[in-house]
């Protein structure tokens, strides 16, 4: 049997998703907690792997049991052998066609910032604080220059393993509520820091310290040591994967967004 399940993460208090020697990461909670439900070790294939310290409310991860368990007992059961900043928002049995990550079409990242003189103390792991003035409308105008399909090596990280630079940016918004300012990015796959470094590029043309030509003109250079600076990663978010409508995902969980959107 192959069961997918949407999980949300704080990713604070982990070293990112993937298994690593002497460190706490999301995989291998996850990992612990269905093997307790399962009685047999489990391995779980994710959609997308995120950094230390970014969070998920749309994560998608599938693994493979013998073990006969309700949909509710995977839900439930898996919760209540995980701490409180790790959690299952559903789980659903499917054909052995589906995998995490080579089904999906797309994934949508969330990058908040909150813009304002004073940081805040209790959101300070879950956006990140910029004092600065920035202009979001430059901000959005230089993102329109990374829609479509590129050669995103300028915005790779230098240790970033994929085969290949080329991604295809579907859209890229930069909007402002507030004192918040969310940059939400839709793509078919992305690269290593790529949504971080697109952000830092972002941050520095909305203080008017570059136009917004500039993040066209990092692209061309095909170049991450002119790239500009990476941005943190508490402001960061995996919201959403797309897959072909034939896996019947479940429709998505309205809470972890509207909270986010309602800072």
């Amino acid at each position: 049997m192959r069961i997918a399940l949407g999980v949300e993460y704080d990713g604070t208090g982990f070293h990112g998703w993937q298994i690593q020697e002497s460190v706490r990461s999301v995989q291998e909670v996850l990992e612990q907690a269905l093997s307790k439900v399962a009685n047999h070790p489990v391995r779980v294939h994710c959609a997308g792997r995120t950094d230390a310290g970014v969070h998920a409310t749309g994560q998608v991860v599938h693994f493979e049991t013998d073990a006969v368990r309700s949909m509710r007992s995977w839900l439930f059961g898996t919760n209540v052998n995980m701490p409180s900043d790790l959690n299952v928002v559903w789980a659903k049995e499917m054909s052995d066609l589906f995998h995490a990550r080579f089904s999906a079409m797309g994934r949508h990242y969330r990058y908040v910032i909150l813009n304002r003189m004073s940081r805040s103390g209790l959101q300070r792991d879950r956006m990140v604080w910029c004092h600065y003035p920035l202009n979001e409308q430059l901000m959005h105008q230089a993102g329109q220059h990374l829609v479509g399909t590129h050669d995103f090596s300028s915005y790779r990280a230098l240790g970033c393993q994929a085969k290949s630079p080329i991604k295809t940016i579907h859209s890229l918004q930069v909007t402002r509520q507030d004192d918040v300012i969310t940059i939400e990015i839709h793509a078919n796959a992305f690269l290593h820091h790529m949504v971080r470094n697109i952000a830092g590029v972002l941050m520095t043309i909305g203080r008017a310290e570059q136009p917004p030509i500039w993040a066209q003109q990092i692209l061309s250079y095909k170049d991450r040591a002119r790239g500009g600076v990476t941005a943190r990663p508490q402001g960061l978010y995996l919201s959403k994967v797309d897959y072909p409508d034939e896996f019947e995902m479940p429709l998505d969980e309205p809470f972890p967004s509207a909270l986010i959107e309602s800072q």
